[in-house]
Parts: structure tokens; sequence; C-alpha cells
């Protein structure tokens, strides 16, 4: 049986690639984290900001960890599809 990925989202609820991301993941079925960034208290936001930028993004959303380590930045159906099935 193949083990499931832990994934964790990272986005800003008005971002329209990261509805697509969510969307794309439930249709998927798959079962993820989702951090609306922008939802987030002030002191909150500025730390997951900060802890995002440390990743080696641009800083944009949405951004997808998969197991702790795989980064998959912004929309990318194609990666996204690879890396969870």
């Amino acid at each position: 049986m193949k083990r499931k990925k832990r994934v964790r989202l990272y986005a800003l609820s008005t971002c329209v690639w990261c509805k697509r991301t969510k969307r794309l993941l439930k249709e998927m079925g798959v079962v993820y984290e989702g951090v609306d960034v922008d939802l987030l208290s002030k002191d909150r936001e500025r730390r997951v900001r900060a802890y995002i930028e440390g990743l080696d993004t641009d800083g944009g959303f949405p951004v997808m960890i998969i197991d702790g380590k795989e980064i998959i930045r912004g929309y990318d159906e194609d990666r996204i599809r690879q890396a969870l099935s």
C-alpha cells in the first residue's frame, strides 16, 4: 500500500492560483493542511511569511511543502500531480 504524503499548503484567501491549487488537491483526493496566511493574526502572519521566504521562494503564493522537504511554489499542475501521485 502506498504511503500518504504529508502536504501543507500556504495560500492567500484572495489568490486565484491558491484557489486553483486547493481545487486541484480536492479533485485528486489529497488530504492537506491549509494555511491562509492573510487570515492569520498580524504577528503570526509575519512569522509565517518569514518562514516561507527562508524556504528559498520568492515570497509568492501558493507554496506547497510535501513531506517537509519538497517545495512547489505557484500553480504547477503537472508538477503537483507528479509529486502526489
